[in-house]
C-alpha cells in the first residue's frame, strides 16, 4: 500500500524586517504534482526556502510528515530533496563519480549500496550511457536531469524543484516533464516556476503567489474556469485594426497566422464585433485574466 506524504502549512508568515515576505500561508500538500506560481517577488523562493529549513516561519507552523520544520530540522532534512535553479557541479568529475561524492555526503558508506543506486538513477534520468563523460561538457538539460539525481540520492519523500525547465529546449522540456511525472507517483513534487506550461502540462493541484499572498489554491481546471466568458480572440490583417484593438482592449498575445494575426483579447464586456469570437480559456489566459481584472 502507497504511504502517503503530507506538508500541511497553517498561519506561515515571514518578515524580513518591514519586508512582508510572506502573509498567512495555509496549504496542504499531497503525493503527486503540485505547482507553485507567481511573479518574480511573489514569495515562492522565501516558502522552499521554508520548506527546506533554509528559513524560518516569522508566525505560523509547517509540519511535513508529521516533522516540524522549526524542531526537527534534521528529519525534515532526510526526507526533502531539493533542486535550486542553480545548483553547483564539479566539471572535472564524471556524473557517476559526482553521484558517488553526493551519496557519500548523504551518508551512505557501502560501495556496493552506493553502486546500485547510481546506477538506478542514472537510468532514471535517462543518463546512464553518459556515467563516465565528465559533467563540465553536459547540455543544460542534462545538468538539470544530474540534477534530479543528485536530490534524489537520499529517496526523499518531498522533492522540491525551482524552474525545472528554464533554459532547456522544447524536447528536453517535456522529457524533464515526464521524469517528474512518473517520479510523483510515491512523492510530492513541488514545482515552483514562472512558466505556466510547465505547471499546466503536469500539475494536478496549483497554489498561486502574489506579493506575499496565497490568492488561489486548488485544481488548475477550477481556476481556469474563472476566466470563462472573458477571454476571446480575433484574427487581423490591417495594422490599424490591430491599433483599434488594442485601444478597446486588453491583448494578451499575438501570432502570425498564414490568415492574418490571431490577437487574444481579456474583456470582461465586448463591443458588437462580428470577427471577434469567444473561446476557451487555459491556465496562462486565467493568470492573466486575474490580474487584468483586480488591476480594472
Amino acid at each position: 500500500m502507497l504511504k502517503k506524504n503530507y506538508i500541511e502549512i497553517t498561519g506561515v508568515s515571514k518578515s524580513y524586517g518591514k519586508f512582508q515576505a510572506l502573509n498567512n500561508i495555509n496549504l496542504k500538500i499531497g503525493n503527486g504534482m503540485f505547482g507553485l506560481l507567481g511573479h518574480n517577488g511573489a514569495g515562492k523562493t522565501t516558502l522552499m526556502k521554508l520548506l527546506t529549513t533554509l528559513s524560518q516561519p516569522t508566525k505560523g507552523k509547517i509540519i511535513i510528515n508529521g516533522y516540524d520544520v522549526n524542531k526537527d530540522k534534521l528529519e525534515v532534512r532526510r526526507i526533502v530533496g531539493f533542486l535550486p535553479q542553480t545548483f553547483n557541479i564539479y566539471p572535472q568529475l564524471t556524473s557517476l563519480e559526482f553521484l558517488d561524492y553526493m551519496a557519500r555526503l548523504n551518508g551512505i558508506k557501502n560501495k556496493e549500496k552506493r553502486v546500485k543506486l547510481i546506477s538506478t538513477l542514472l537510468e532514471k534520468v535517462n543518463l546512464h550511457e553518459f556515467k563516465d563523460k565528465k559533467v563540465g561538457g553536459f547540455s543544460g538539460g542534462m545538468i538539470r536531469r544530474l540534477g534530479i539525481a543528485q536530490a534524489l540520492v537520499k529517496d526523499p519523500k518531498i522533492l522540491i524543484i525551482d524552474e525545472p525547465t528554464a533554459g532547456l529546449d522544447p524536447e528536453e522540456r517535456i522529457r524533464f516533464r515526464t521524469m517528474l511525472v512518473e517520479l510523483s507517483e510515491q512523492k510530492i513534487v513541488i514545482l515552483s516556476t514562472h512558466i505556466v506550461e510547465d505547471i499546466s502540462a503536469t500539475c494536478e493541484h496549483i497554489a498561486l503567489l502574489k506579493a506575499g499572498e496565497l490568492i488561489y489554491s486548488g485544481r488548475p481546471i477550477d481556476f481556469i474556469n474563472t476566466a470563462r466568458d472573458k477571454v476571446w480572440e480575433v484574427v487581423l490583417t490591417n495594422r490599424n485594426d490591430i491599433i483599434e484593438v488594442k485601444n478597446k482592449y486588453h491583448i494578451i498575445s499575438m501570432r502570425q497566422e498564414s490568415e492574418g494575426i490571431r490577437v487574444r483579447i481579456i474583456a470582461t464586456e465586448m463591443h458588437k464585433d462580428s470577427r471577434i469570437r469567444k473561446c476557451v480559456p487555459n491556465l496562462e489566459d486565467a493568470l492573466l485574466s486575474y490580474n487584468y481584472v483586480k488591476v480594472n
